[in-house]
């Protein structure tokens, strides 16, 4: 990974400001939550840039009526999702979803702050809205637990990080980007974050009152059953394998008590539909 070779004084000044006043409530990150959030905009800054000049990115503010129902229906999926009374940092992130159209690409990522994508691939692929909200909860829970900003703080130490949420460092904010994106070797999540992020799917969906707790286990059995046929989807260049993965969640659930009655897949349909796929 690159590093800096000269760090001014200013930065290492306020880097060793936040190591003091920032780490009792911030889950043992350095950054705080607004440096959560400004890293995050940097990041979809450059995502949205990049997918824009590719003719991928599906605007929110399009003019296209379908575009529009599209949004409508991926916004209702994922608001019962923010609004379960699980998520954390549901008021201080400006948590947002953009729809990038490449029907070939099965992955959906998000950044620190809560600016998530989703690749038309990856709603082509399923078929369920329970699987589809499970796989949205699970990287809700990457941003909400703050694993991408953790593993961006090791990959790139503190200072850089922070030069890069403050505008300053655009050769590495497009490095982050694409690792972000998949585009560049995925960051990686320990095998520690990957799980707690599956826990975190079963309690988000269970609060939602709406989605089956254990929808992110139905993904991972699509996942695998593709992986023993030896393909290898994108999602999984940046997730563990599923491995026993789908029975802790499914135990979990057990546990928990939790409602795993489909719910209507009216939402994910009329996505697919508007999306023509």
């Amino acid at each position: 990974m690159k590093k800096l070779l000269y760090t001014p004084v200013w930065l290492l000044a306020i880097a060793g400001m936040l190591s003091f006043s920032s780490c009792d409530s911030n889950d043992g990150v350095i950054f705080s939550i607004q440096d959560d959030v400004n890293l995050g905009q940097q990041v979809a800054h450059e995502v949205d840039s990049t997918y824009r000049a590719q003719g991928k990115l599906l605007e929110r503010n399009s003019s296209n009526a379908n575009t529009q129902k599209a949004y409508q229906h991926l916004d209702r999926i994922v608001n019962r999702v923010l609004t379960s009374g699980e998520v954390k940092y549901q008021e201080e992130f400006p948590w947002t979803v953009k729809i990038i159209k490449d029907d070939e690409t099965l992955n959906a990522f998000a950044s620190p702050g809560g600016q998530i994508y989703v690749f038309t691939g990856l709603i082509k692929y399923l078929d369920d809205e329970d699987h589809f909200a499970g796989v949205l909860a699970h990287e809700i829970a990457h941003a909400d637990k703050r694993h991408s900003v953790k593993q961006l703080q090791r990959d790139y130490g503190i200072a850089l990080l922070l030069s890069v949420a403050l505008g300053n460092n655009p050769g590495t904010l497009k490095q982050i980007a694409a690792q972000l994106s998949g585009t560049l070797a995925g960051l990686k999540f320990s095998r520690d974050a990957e799980t707690e992020a599956d826990e975190a799917s079963v309690a988000y969906l269970s609060g939602t009152r709406h989605y089956a707790c254990d929808g992110a286990a139905g993904f991972f059995v699509k996942m695998e059953q593709e992986e023993q046929q030896g393909a290898t989807p994108e999602f999984l260049s940046t997730h563990p394998s599923p491995g026993n993965r789908i029975e802790h969640i499914q135990q979990l659930a057990q546990e928990r008590g939790c409602s795993t009655a489909s719910a209507p897949d009216s939402d994910f349909q009329g996505l697919k539909t508007s999306l023509g796929i």
